[in-house]
């Protein structure tokens, strides 16, 4: 049965969790109904013999055939139960079998995505003759049963949940307007000495605030800067595709931008 599970068991019932006694009772239908189509109506083939041939190994197999074939098929086989197997298998039908098969995964994907709640489910098997009709258009259109794995939702956002850091956010930029070169670590000594509900535990909190804050700073004064001031201070870049490389003159400096460049640095120790 183990061997089987991935090639029996999973393709009728899914990957699904079930419980309840009801539910139960709908598997016991689904493979009540499994068991006589497998049995009596899919064939399947047999190993006959196997041998090798140097480094191939060559397989021959039996006719396909059901295992209700094979059991009639075998000459130690009692003749009470094959009348008994012959006399069943002239009261089944396939499409009824199948149409069962599908009603019972219908009800029990429905009690997969109503799980938790209270179930009453009652699914009436289909009717065979629509049910065949159905059966050359779902091939093509490649049938979804229900208990096969649904995509997976997507996770919703998660709020932002308020911080302890958040009051002081503001007299954090007040420190750091006035020493851009502090470390988060020092800001933590700081906030403890104003709330002592504060430990060093808050570093990591304090270093991703500060390195967002810093990163604000910085975008700020580049984008104000005059586009002559950052292509004075660009980097010279070397000659390619038969261009001659700039000029190695050191470029203009403006008093405002050498203010704007120690700013930066201070923004960016290292």
């Amino acid at each position: 049965m183990e061997q089987k599970n991935g090639a029996v068991v999973r393709r009728l019932v899914g990957y699904g969790r079930f419980d309840g006694v009801a539910t139960a009772r709908v598997m016991a239908r689904l493979y009540a109904a499994a068991r006589l189509l497998v049995n009596f109506f899919q064939p399947s083939f047999k190993l006959k013999e196997k041998r090798r041939e140097g480094a191939k190994v060559i397989k021959r197999y039996h006719p396909p055939a059901t295992p209700y074939e094979r059991a009639l098929a075998h000459p130690k086989l009692a003749s009470a139960i094959k009348r008994r197997l012959r006399a069943e298998y002239r009261t089944l039908d396939p499409v009824q079998l199948l149409a069962d098969i599908r009603a019972a995964q219908e009800e029990l994907g429905e009690r997969i995505g109503k799980r938790g709640l209270v179930t009453t489910v009652g699914v009436s098997p289909a009717d065979p003759l629509i049910f065949a009709q159905s059966l050359g258009t779902v091939v093509t259109a490649t049938e979804v049963r229900a208990t096969h794995r649904r995509p997976k939702r997507r996770y919703k956002k998660r709020i932002r949940m308020p911080s302890k850091l958040d009051p002081h956010l503001s007299t954090i930029e007040n420190w750091l307007a006035v020493e851009p070169q502090l470390t988060a670590l020092a800001i933590v000594r700081r906030l403890i000495t104003i709330d002592p509900s504060f430990s060093d535990k808050q570093h990591s909190i304090v270093q991703r605030r500060l390195r967002s804050f810093r990163r604000k700073v910085a975008e700020t004064i580049i984008v104000s800067m005059p586009l002559e001031e950052i292509r004075a201070g660009a980097v010279d870049g070397a000659a390619c595709n038969d261009h001659s490389a700039p000029s190695t003159a050191p470029p203009p400096s403006s008093p405002q931008l050498r203010d704007r460049s120690a700013e930066l640095a201070h923004l960016h120790p290292g």
